[in-house]
Order: C-alpha cells, then sequence, then structure tokens
C-alpha cells in the first residue's frame, strides 16, 4: 500500500510509530515487515528478548527504518508499564498498536486437550495472553494516545474461529508441532472476546480520534501437515490457506488514513470461510 504519489504510507515526517506485540511470532514478523516497506519506525515487543531484538536489527538494516525490540511479558502490568516507558523515551509517541500476542502456553500437547479434560489452569493462562494482556495493552497504550491528544489506531487480532465455531472434522488425521492439533474451546472464547473488546474501545475512544478495529484471520499455513491443509482448504472458497503477508496488508490499511472512517469492525481476511 502507497501513498497518492507512490510513496509509502507512513514516512511522512513526524514518522509514524507502531507498536507490535508479538513481533517475533508467525504473524507478527509480517505485520514489522509490511510497516517498514511503508515507511513506520516500529516498536518491536515479544516475550522472546533475542529475535526480536535481531528483527529490529534486521529491519533497521534492511529498509532504514528505525526499530527497536523490546522484551516484555504483556500479562504483567509493571513490565508493561516500564517497555512502554522506554518506547516513549525512544520515539516521544505511539501513533498505532497492533494487539497481536497471543500464546498455546507452555505445554503446546496440553493446549490441544479434548474439552471434557481441560484444565482450567491451561484455560487460565492462555486467556492470561489472549484477553488479559490485549485488554492491559489496549489501557496503557491507549492512555498515551488520549493524553497526547493527536488520536490513533488500534487493530486487534481475533480469529475467523472468534466468529464461527470450528470444523471438528477437518483436525482427523492432522499434524502439527510433532502431535495431532484442534481448535480448543479457550481459543475460540478468547478470540471472541478480542472483538467484543474492540468494539466497546471503538465506541468508548471514539471522541479521542481513536480508532480501533479487529482482524479476524483464517488459517495461516505455518508448518500443518498435508492432509490438514487440504481439508482446510476445502472448506474455504478460494481453496487455500492464507499467507502472512496477506494478513499483514489488512493491518497496514486499517492503520492507514485510507480507514480514517473505519472503526469498531470486524475485519474477516479468511478466503469466504465465513460466507458459507
Amino acid at each position: 500500500m502507497s501513498g497518492r504519489e507512490g510513496s509509502p504510507v507512513f514516512a511522512e515526517a513526524p514518522k509514524r510509530v507502531v507498536l507490535i506485540t508479538g513481533a517475533a511470532g508467525i504473524l507478527g514478523n509480517r505485520f514489522a515487515a509490511a510497516f517498514a516497506a511503508e515507511g513506520a519506525n516500529l516498536i518491536l515487543v515479544d516475550i522472546d528478548e533475542a529475535r526480536v531484538i535481531e528483527l529490529a536489527a534486521r529491519l533497521t538494516a534492511d529498509i532504514g527504518i528505525e526499530a527497536i525490540g523490546l522484551a516484555c511479558d504483556i500479562t504483567n502490568p509493571e513490565a508493561i508499564d516500564r517497555m512502554i516507558g522506554a518506547a516513549i523515551i525512544r520515539f516521544g509517541h505511539i501513533d498505532v498498536l497492533v494487539n497481536n500476542a497471543a500464546t498455546k502456553g507452555r505445554d503446546v500437547r496440553a493446549f490441544f486437550t479434548p474439552f471434557e479434560d481441560y484444565s482450567l489452569d491451561i484455560w487460565r493462562e492462555i486467556m492470561s495472553v489472549n484477553i488479559d494482556g490485549m485488554f492491559l495493552m489496549s489501557q496503557r497504550v491507549g492512555r498515551e494516545m488520549v493524553a497526547r491528544g493527536k488520536g490513533g489506531a488500534i487493530i486487534q487480532m481475533s480469529s475467523i474461529y472468534g466468529i464461527v465455531a470450528p470444523d471438528q472434522r477437518i483436525y482427523e488425521g492432522s499434524d502439527y508441532l510433532g502431535g495431532p492439533i484442534n481448535t480448543p474451546a479457550v481459543y475460540s472464547t478468547s478470540k471472541a472476546a478480542v472483538i467484543g473488546l474492540t468494539k466497546y474501545l471503538a465506541t468508548y475512544w471514539g471522541h479521542a480520534g481513536i480508532r480501533v478495529n479487529c482482524i479476524a484471520p483464517g488459517g495461516v499455513s505455518s508448518g500443518q501437515n498435508t492432509v490438514f491443509s487440504n481439508r482446510y482448504s476445502s472448506r474455504v472458497p478460494l481453496g487455500r490457506m492464507a499467507g502472512g503477508d496477506e494478513i499483514a496488508s489488512a493491518a497496514v490499511y486499517l492503520a492507514s488514513p485510507a480507514a480514517s472512517y473505519v472503526t469498531g469492525q470486524v475485519l474477516a481476511v479468511d478466503g469466504g470461510l465465513s460466507a458459507w
């Protein structure tokens, strides 16, 4: 996406500053690359300090924008305050928050436990990142945006499974990360909660010129086996899974002036899956 005269959307002085959580993850690094290509300066946040610092250094060297990598546990309010403080010292403000961080927990096999046997401890661990962390990041960054008085954009990452239920039949014989998979109820529930939070904040901060929208991605290719990919793709009108860049393009749009009258919306980037 480029400006009317072909210049990057966020390159005009003063450069827009974009904070991305979960920046070292499957989608996070694609968001970082997409916003960097549009000239934004970046605050890249992840629990994995080494990976996020490396990503920031690479984008700075390759594209010429300014980027910093900051480690942060987004379930910890004090850690968030320290991280945002460091970001403000470096860049002075935050224009865009991409609330992307999510987790499968410390034990990925336990994450895929059947519903009847699901542990409350695992449920709470997932919720602490997928919705509590999103609440905390929205609260802290939104507070900065309101105080600055120049508006802003917040983009929350939901999922198509926050809108519709997963088709359990596609998981028969599927494999990911070394074992069988499913979409657990905690994932669908947390991603549905993201939609509610998004609509609330869009109306709450509309007077301050802060736009809050949500992306609901369909399945993204990330190492699933052929059985899963084929079965999932058969449920999608476009006949395939998404690429990470296709989700990132939607985030750039929602943060850009092209979406200046768009707020409180859920943009399903799902190849048409939710239309069936």
